[in-house]
């Protein structure tokens, strides 16, 4: 039996730091470590199915305090929330286990340094926290100064920091000042092919009207920070370069994470719907709000290309899953589609400008194979840089390593 491992996450929902530490979980239990997850949320109906039938453990605990007050302090929430699920697991559940992950909220990690066996972490590092906010009022510097430093001082408590791209390795670097002993790994995502063995047909009526064969797929959350906006105005810009025949065939779905109990998904949804009205663009496009695995699978399967749309990711698992399933990547050119995506091979990599995506996108109109051709080496290039088992690997010989130094 191998080491025991405790996940410890804010919210398990559907996003990319979800989508890692599932399959952390099950790359681990591959290798017969005892695994088990603690969260803060944990809702069976907004979840990836694996967190229902793998058989990994799952307890949830302090969702009855606040997400926010009154729609602010999101992140002081987010850390007294997982302060308490800290202390509640050390003090309260009785959990035995030999090393911690830890993800996105590092301000729990003193408490398991707390505990009478003083447990190991490793920290997996999405992007610092204290770079996803906007910092326009003096009031919002001085909320964000102790968390800021907060974040900085515990992060570096951490016995092993990874984070998930080159790119953000450096910006980890440049923010965490007083950390410049550390010199964090990098450990890319993985892709969980399991989630792809979905039967697939050929068929999207279901959400392109009849006659459109020609379908740009833009899979996000609905976020501001997403720029989900560039995939509408690019569309409208395609339209200029044209002619009607060429554009009736055009069509772009907008599938992406979406959250009632959470305002940004509400507001922005009904933001991106007054942008197709303002385009006069609304007939060719298609909003979906949350879907399936399956659902996924059908539309990667069937579209002819991906928009990207977001600016300096830290990584993206969806240009990687759409390059798995043998489907082109147009994306913003920072952050990490520079590591996932080779330019002019797996797809294109652009300004973030409408002017810069639709002519990417005209490529794909005018030039039908360009998606088969493409779509070949992206899957490639997943197959050799981002599999299941590279990953499983490199996360294994972390948690061993960690084990050995107790």
């Amino acid at each position: 039996m191998g080491p025991s491992v405790l996940f410890i996450h804010p919210d398990l929902g559907i996003g990319g730091a979800e989508r890692l530490v599932v399959d952390a979980a099950l790359a681990l239990k591959s290798r017969g470590c005892q695994v088990q997850v603690w969260t803060a949320h944990y809702d069976i109906s907004h979840c990836f199915s694996e967190t229902l039938d793998s058989g990994i453990p799952i307890r949830c605990c302090g969702d009855w305090l606040p997400r926010s007050i009154f729609g602010k302090c999101l992140a002081l929430c987010a850390y007294i929330r997982m302060i308490f699920l800290a202390f509640y697991v050390v003090f309260l559940s009785g959990e035995q286990f030999d090393v911690v992950f830890c993800d996105q909220v590092s301000a729990c990690i003193p408490v398991f340094k707390l505990a009478r066996n003083r447990k190991r972490v490793l920290f997996y590092c999405h992007f610092p926290d204290q770079l996803l906010t906007q910092r326009t009022l003096l009031i919002k510097k001085i909320y964000r100064a102790p968390i800021d430093w907060l974040e900085e001082r515990t992060t570096g408590m951490a016995d092993c920091i990874v984070v998930n791209s080159q790119f953000t390795s450096k910006i980890f670097k440049k923010t965490f000042t007083s950390l410049p002993h550390i010199e964090p790994d990098v450990l890319y995502p993985s892709l969980n092919v399991s989630n792809f063995k979905y039967s697939v047909s050929d068929d999207l009526s279901e959400f392109v009207p009849v006659k459109r064969d020609v379908v740009f797929l833009s899979i996000n959350r609905y976020e501001r920070k997403k720029n989900l906006n560039l995939a509408l105005e690019s569309l409208s810009s395609l339209r200029s370069k044209l002619n009607l025949l060429e554009w009736e065939k055009i069509h772009l779905i907008l599938a992406g994470g979406y959250d009632e109990r959470v305002r940004e998904n509400v507001e922005h949804y009904e933001e991106l719907k007054d942008i197709t009205e303002k385009y006069e663009i609304n007939d060719h496009v298609t909003f979906l709000r949350s879907f399936s695995d399956k659902q996924k699978c059908n539309l990667l399967h069937n579209c002819t290309c991906i928009l990207y749309t977001p600016s300096n990711e830290h990584f993206g698992i969806v240009p990687v899953e759409a390059m798995y399933m043998y489907c082109p990547v147009i994306a913003v050119n920072s952050g990490g589609p520079l590591e996932s995506i080779v330019d002019n091979v797996t797809g294109f990599l652009c300004s973030p400008t409408p002017e810069a995506f639709s002519d990417a996108m005209k490529k794909f109109v005018k030039n039908p194979t360009l998606r088969t051709t493409m779509g070949k080496s992206g899957y490639a290039r997943v197959l050799k840089n981002f599999s299941s088992e590279a990953f499983s690997d490199q996360l294994y010989h972390y948690i061993c390593k960690l084990t050995e130094c107790k």
